[in-house]
């Protein structure tokens, strides 16, 4: 018994080719205007599951570029106050040089005195420098300013605590500076340190004695060249994690290109061949319909001839 084709399978046929080739161009169509060469996880499940892992590698990428940014921005202000911490120190160094050349009067070292005792309020100011809304000097308690006003509250208000960032899968770095290492509690302490000293400076300037003015060119030098010194070094170690977040920010973004480069060879569509292949699926659609107009008469005339 042999098959008999019917126009109901023709007209069938036909309309699954012209299907076909509209489907494509739809296809092609859609590549080219989203640039992208898997448009569903079923077009390629492993290049899709490949470009997932890529984009998380992506996005936890941006987490440490912010932290890093952050990071910068933390140190390179706390490195702004300690300079300026270091240029006050350097006027109370003038004075106190001066002062202790002998030639100076009571009346001038008592002005002297008043001045270094402003400085000292000045470099509190700065120890209370702010980013963000957080004081940088203070450690982990960046709510509190590490100083306050006043010649007879020099003692510290923060802790020791460290303040980190994240540079990557189990990196971190300190990005914090403990001030009070370098600024003290104070003359009610007699740390030596920074606060104390200019507390011990303008008092000796403002005293008048013999030994008074002895301690200013010996002792009192002696004690502000050693926290110069100190704060030498705390500019020095900023400085060094200021290189070590910039370091991290350029390897974090080298390798968000070589990702993202590798995204965009999974993803990403070939524009020039996908054109090719829109221009070809186009004539063959168009091709695909007067075929089928010319196959497919289904005017009544045509039925009963």
């Amino acid at each position: 018994m042999s098959d008999r084709i019917t126009p109901a399978m023709l007209t069938s046929s036909t309309l699954n080719d012209i299907n076909g080739a509209l489907a494509a161009l739809q296809r092609s169509t859609s590549e080219l205007s989203s640039g992208k060469a898997i448009l569903e996880p079923s077009d390629n499940p492993y290049g899709a599951s490949h470009a997932i892992d890529l984009q998380s590698q992506l996005d936890g990428l941006s987490s440490y570029t912010s932290a890093v940014q952050d990071g910068i921005s933390w140190v390179t202000t706390a490195g702004s106050a300690m300079a300026s911490m270091h240029e006050i120190s350097e006027r109370v160094r003038e004075l106190l040089v001066q002062s202790s050349n002998g030639t100076i009067n009571q009346t001038d070292l008592n002005n002297m005195g008043a001045e270094v005792e402003q400085l000292a309020e000045s470099i509190k100011q700065v120890a209370n420098t702010q980013y963000a809304g957080q004081y940088v000097f203070s450690g982990t308690q960046t709510s509190t300013a590490p100083y306050k006003q006043g010649p007879e509250a020099d003692e510290y208000q923060g802790n020791a605590g460290t303040i980190s960032r994240a540079i990557g899968p189990g990196a971190t770095i300190v990005v914090n500076t403990n001030i009070s290492t370098l600024l003290g509690n104070g003359a009610g302490s007699a740390d030596g340190k920074l606060l104390d000293t200019l507390r011990t400076i303008a008092q000796h300037m403002r005293g008048g004695t013999a030994e008074d003015k002895a301690a200013l060119g010996s002792t009192d030098l002696k004690a502000l060249d050693g926290n110069l010194e100190t704060l030498t070094q705390l500019q020095a170690t900023a400085g060094s994690v200021t290189n070590q977040l910039q370091t991290a920010a350029s390897r974090i973004e080298n390798l968000q290109a070589a990702i993202t480069k590798s995204l965009s060879g999974t993803m990403d569509a070939d524009i020039a061949k996908t054109t090719i292949n829109y221009s070809n699926e186009q004539a063959a659609y168009q091709a695909a319909l007067r075929a089928g107009a010319n196959i497919v008469q289904e005017s009544l005339l045509n039925f009963l001839h």
